[in-house]
Parts: structure tokens; C-alpha cells; sequence
């Protein structure tokens, strides 16, 4: 066998090897998303149960930060031996009990949603972030983008009442930077109400950029912001 061709066919073998361990964990940017609880509890989609630590504050809380490719498709359950490990989130408990907290029901400490959210997600960050830095990347993702104070500046409030779709997108994109997808879900009555809200992150997890490709949107022109 001459030595190029052995050389071709050990890299090819080496690829073939590397691939799941390497290429599945590749991502182009996140999507930040954080959810209205207000939405979530007055969903005719879902039950709601508060966290075991009690009712959430009023304010928009991570739904997750999930890697995405440009194409709109994405990575999941990229390493079955990366078990979400509690000891990692210790120092950011308090926050992630804060910010991060479960509404699914039964109710929970946040445990169940968080190592689904590593599992599925974080597990293909892991080329940029271990698990430690990925919780606490989106928790200060959360910080600089304040969404309930940038709509209230604009004077748009949880109170019930409706809203254009377009002024909600105006208020977050003049404080964040960048146009935000946005998704509604609907409530009893069938009325389209805000539920989440999608930032692009880039691939270290600290910095906003602009959206290579938008989720798509299922809002109407006109779409309420419940109170909670």
C-alpha cells in the first residue's frame, strides 16, 4: 500500500470517528428565549404549576439558550455522557431559581427543567461552554436584556390589554440592538397573547447580534400582554 493512500485512509477513518464527537457539537449562534409567565399560566395549551419555591416574580424568565445553525435547523442531544450535574449550578442556584424558574407541572425545585435543558441543549455548546458557564451565560444574558423594563419604557405594561405586535418589536430592538422574534400562543378565549421572546446570541454566549434566521412568527398584528 504506497503511503499516501494510507495516510488517506487513516484520516478517513479518523474523521469518521471524530464526526459525532466534534462536527455534532458545531453551531453557528444561540437563540436566547425567555417566556411570559403570564402567557404560560393562561395557555389553554397547558397546565401551570409555580416552582416549589413559590410564585415567580412578574417578569419574563429563560425558557433556554439553544444553539442554532443558520439554516434554521439545530443540534440536540449532542453528548448521552454529559449528565446535568447539580454541583455545577450551585453558585448561580439563587439566580436560576429567580430567573430560570419551572412552570410545568407537577410542581419542582427547577431540577428536571434545567437537566433538560443541558441535555438536550447545552450538551451542544460544549465546544465553547462547559456546563457551569453555560447556566451562567444565559443568566447574564438575562440581565442585559431587561425586556420588561425596555416595554414598560415604551409604555407597554402586563395589564390585559393589546398591543401591536410591531411596537413590541420596536421597544425590545431600540434596547437591545437588534430585531427580536417573537412568539404568541393563545388563551382561553383564542385571543393571540406574547409568550416568548427570541434573541441571537453569538457562539461565545455573551453578545447579542443580529438574527441570521428569524423563528417563524405566529402572532397576530394585534396581540395582548396578560397579566401575571
Amino acid at each position: 500500500m504506497k503511503p499516501s493512500y494510507s495516510i488517506f485512509i487513516f484520516n478517513l477513518l479518523l474523521l469518521q470517528y471524530l464526526s459525532p464527537l466534534g462536527l455534532a457539537q458545531d453551531f453557528d449562534f444561540f437563540y436566547f428565549v425567555q417566556q411570559w409567565p403570564g402567557a404560560y399560566c393562561n395557555s389553554k395549551q397547558q397546565r401551570c404549576c409555580y416552582p416549589k419555591t413559590g410564585r415567580p416574580s412578574a417578569d419574563f424568565g429563560i425558557h433556554g439558550l439553544w444553539p442554532n445553525y443558520r439554516d434554521g435547523s439545530y443540534p440536540s442531544n449532542c453528548n448521552s455522557n454529559s449528565a446535568f450535574d447539580r454541583t455545577q449550578i450551585s453558585e448561580a442556584l439563587s439566580s436560576m431559581q429567580k430567573d430560570w424558574p419551572s412552570l410545568s407541572c407537577p410542581s419542582s425545585d427547577g431540577l428536571r427543567f434545567w437537566s433538560h435543558e443541558w441535555e438536550k441543549h447545552g450538551t451542544c455548546s460544549e465546544s465553547e461552554l462547559d456546563q457551569k458557564e453555560y447556566f451562567e451565560a444565559a443568566i447574564k444574558l438575562k440581565e442585559k436584556a431587561n425586556l420588561l423594563k425596555l416595554l414598560y419604557d415604551a409604555g407597554i405594561e402586563a395589564n390585559d390589554e393589546f398591543y401591536s405586535l410591531e411596537s413590541i418589536r420596536e421597544a425590545i430592538q431600540k434596547g437591545v440592538g437588534y430585531t427580536p422574534g417573537i412568539q404568541c400562543n393563545k388563551d382561553s378565549g383564542g385571543h393571540s397573547q406574547l409568550y416568548q421572546v427570541y434573541l441571537c446570541v453569538d457562539t461565545s454566549g455573551s453578545e447579542f447580534i443580529k438574527c441570521p434566521v428569524l423563528p417563524r412568527g405566529n402572532c397576530s398584528s394585534s396581540i395582548q400582554f396578560p397579566k401575571f
